[in-house]
């Protein structure tokens, strides 16, 4: 918005960010320093980081670039941290971009014809490239050019380009929407799972030490419990306490100040929110527990279809508080029994709130 003075010279206004905002510029920085920058810092995932190890230090020894990595999980399991450990592990540069920013050929081969022998270029959410876009790809990955086609009809031309060898990290949340032709490009496939109770303790403590902020062990385990096995959300959690923990003068982050906090956050024991109970509740009380089907179960909460598919229902279904049929969503008696509800089960696809 413009403004205008005394002397009608106009003045920008600038709008404050709010300190809780996930935009704000100091949150995302401090997100960044939480993030591990070695292999050895980085906690959980055994499996792959065992094997990273083994190649990482195969292809140093050949003196050559690593072969192009597919990451896929969960949101928030730490596929962006892993991919510049793996550069910093490397050492060379890395560039990074996403699938939906990359809207023409022009943009993707930008980038490719900028990079340096042995660079990663980092491509999240790379299920979201358009199939032009992803088409040069194969190429690029393959034979390190890039086929370009140079005007338009009769007189068109193709010009290719040789590029310097390079490694390409995907990541994706949906490795199905990613075509074969590109999903079979890649070298190394791996899947992060979920993290342990543990290892989301361990991620918490290092980060409280981070932040400065003193952390007992009690009140670590719990904000685990309800981090839903995932650092991204224990993180988030973990600001949001040290918040409450300023505000009140404490010097130390105890079990009962977590317990407080979450109560005051909405969080439950389990980790859901007021979001996800709501969502089962809905299920249980307008619709005797299922099946109900998802366009109808936006409808009545609310929530975009995608929104409940891809975020809610993930980790309902998880805990096994929800159950997806061919003819709709079913509330399991887990759910009834976290919310509180008596239930009588009337046939294998229906219950019955009492």
């Amino acid at each position: 918005m413009i403004k205008r003075d005394a002397e009608n010279k106009p003045k920008k206004i600038v709008t404050p960010v709010s300190p809780f905002s996930e935009n704000d510029p100091t949150v995302a920085k401090l997100e960044v320093t939480l993030r591990p920058k070695k292999l050895s810092e980085y906690i959980g995932q055994k499996e792959a980081k065992k094997n990273l190890i083994v190649f990482i230090e195969a292809t140093k020894k050949r003196k050559e670039p690593l072969e192009h990595i597919l990451i896929h999980s969960p949101a928030g399991l730490g596929k962006t941290t892993l991919a510049n450990i793996i550069a910093n592990e490397i050492g060379v540069n890395i560039k990074t971009t996403s699938g939906p920013v990359l809207e023409k050929q022009g943009d993707l081969a930008a980038l490719l014809t900028n990079l340096q022998e042995g660079d990663v270029l980092f491509i999240d959410e790379i299920h979201r490239l358009r199939p032009a876009v992803e088409e040069i790809l194969y190429s690029a990955m393959e034979d390190f050019a890039l086929d370009l086609m140079l005007g338009k009809g009769p007189s068109a031309k193709t010009m290719r380009l040789t590029l310097p060898k390079f490694t390409l990290i995907g990541a994706t949340t949906k490795i199905s929407m990613l075509s074969s032709p590109l999903r079979d490009r890649f070298g190394h496939n791996f899947k992060l799972n979920f993290y342990t109770v543990d290892e989301i303790k361990q991620i918490i403590l290092r980060s409280a030490k981070i932040l400065g902020c003193k952390v007992n062990d009690d009140a670590a385990e719990k904000l685990a419990k309800c981090s839903r096995q995932t650092p991204r959300i224990a993180n988030r959690l973990l600001r949001r306490i040290r918040d409450f923990a300023d505000y009140e003068g404490k010097t130390e982050v105890t079990y009962s100040l977590v317990e407080s906090s979450l109560m005051a956050l909405g969080v439950d024991a389990l980790g859901l929110d007021e979001t996800d109970r709501n969502l089962i509740r809905v299920v249980i009380e307008k619709f005797r527990g299922g099946p109900v089907g998802l366009n109808t179960l936006s409808a009545a909460t609310s929530e975009e279809e995608a929104t409940i598919e891809e975020v809610y229902e993930p980790f309902l279904m998880q805990l096994g508080f929800l159950e997806r049929t061919p003819r709709g969503r079913i509330a399991t008696e887990n759910a009834y029994n976290h919310l509180g509800i008596k239930c009588l089960r009337t046939n294998e696809n229906q219950t019955l709130s009492l």
